[in-house]
Parts: structure tokens; C-alpha cells; sequence
């Protein structure tokens, strides 16, 4: 058998959130899955809840923290908020954790993260608004579209694949309208 280590077991996890939801975050069947005994997840993790807090934490830092780190590469914030778009609309695609906890949101696990994740990501997109000229109402209401956008976007790919194209452009150029005039108003 292969040796897992806590990220492998928490990679595994991430995988079956993404194909199954919060119950298929069940030791035995993630040791089934993956060729190995229940042992071996519990060499790192004392419980279910303890492995689930590492992969959503995971989660956190790869979805939002290393997406971030990612968008601040860009010079101007309209390229910023074209880039957080793409990247996080592109993984979307690929399975959806974020459903996932969503539907888990009253988790006691699940829910803390979730609020700390949303309040980072409107608090990030607030930023990218304000640096387009909008003033902080209007920023933190731009800011609160396109996060709605973006769930709106995970759902349709979850439970309508095959129907939903990318909006980026447009929702770029639709959240981004009057903010350069917002800039040139307050010169």
C-alpha cells in the first residue's frame, strides 16, 4: 500500500467533496477510495471533523488566499478583476467544492471558514472597485454583484453543464461601467 500523507488525505477529501458533497467526507470510504485503511487517515487526522477543517482550510488557502496572491500579479485593477473572473470562474468548472459547502453551511466545521472566505473575497473585490473609482457604498455594492455572479455562475456549471457559457467580458465591462467616470469626476 501507499504511504498518504495529511495533504494526499486532504486532496482525496477536496475530490469527493467536489463529486459527492459534505457526507461523502467519511473516513472509510475516502480510505476505500484510495486504497488504504481507515488507519492511515486516522494516523493524521483524529476524526471526521478533523480531517474535514484541514481541507476546507485548504481549501481556503488555495481558493482564495493563492488566488489573490495570483490577481495582485496584474498592474491596473480592471486587468485584477479580469483576472480573478477568469481564474476562479475557469476552476469552477473543474468540480465544485464551492457548492458543496455552500450546501454545508450551517456545518459547524464548514460555516466559519465560509464566512471568513466571503468576507475576504467582498472585502478584496470591494478594494478592486474602490481602485476603479467607485466610492465605498458603491464599491461594496459592485462588489457584492459580482460575487452573487460568481455563485450564480457555480450553480449553473453544477446543475446545468453543457448550458451556461462564460460571461467574463461582460461582466467585467458591466460591473467596471462609470467607475473610470467616478475617477475622473472626484480628479
Amino acid at each position: 500500500m501507499v504511504r498518504r500523507s495529511r495533504d494526499d488525505w486532504t486532496e482525496i477529501a477536496l475530490r469527493a467533496l467536489a463529486e459527492g458533497g459534505l457526507n461523502a467526507v467519511a473516513i472509510e470510504p475516502l480510505a476505500a477510495r484510495a486504497g488504504a485503511t481507515k488507519g492511515s487517515v486516522y494516523h493524521h487526522f483524529p476524526n471526521r471533523e478533523a480531517l474535514l477543517k484541514a481541507t476546507v482550510e485548504r481549501w481556503e488557502q488555495e481558493h482564495t488566499e493563492k488566488v489573490i496572491e495570483l490577481v495582485e500579479a496584474e498592474k491596473t485593477p480592471h486587468d485584477k478583476l479580469r483576472t480573478l473572473f477568469g481564474t476562479v470562474l475557469d476552476r469552477t468548472r473543474k468540480g465544485s467544492v464551492e457548492m458543496a459547502l455552500q450546501a454545508g453551511a450551517e456545518n459547524e466545521v464548514i460555516a466559519p471558514v465560509l464566512q471568513r472566505v466571503t468576507k475576504k473575497r467582498i472585502g478584496y473585490l470591494t478594494e478592486l472597485f474602490e481602485q476603479l473609482g467607485f466610492d465605498e457604498d458603491h464599491a461594496k455594492k459592485r462588489a457584492l454583484i459580482a460575487f452573487s455572479l460568481y455563485l450564480g455562475q457555480v450553480q449553473m456549471w453544477a446543475t446545468l453543464p453543457g448550458l451556461v457559457e462564460p460571461v467574463l467580458d461582460e461582466a467585467v465591462q458591466v460591473l467596471t461601467a462609470g467607475g473610470q467616470a467616478a475617477v475622473a469626476h472626484n480628479a
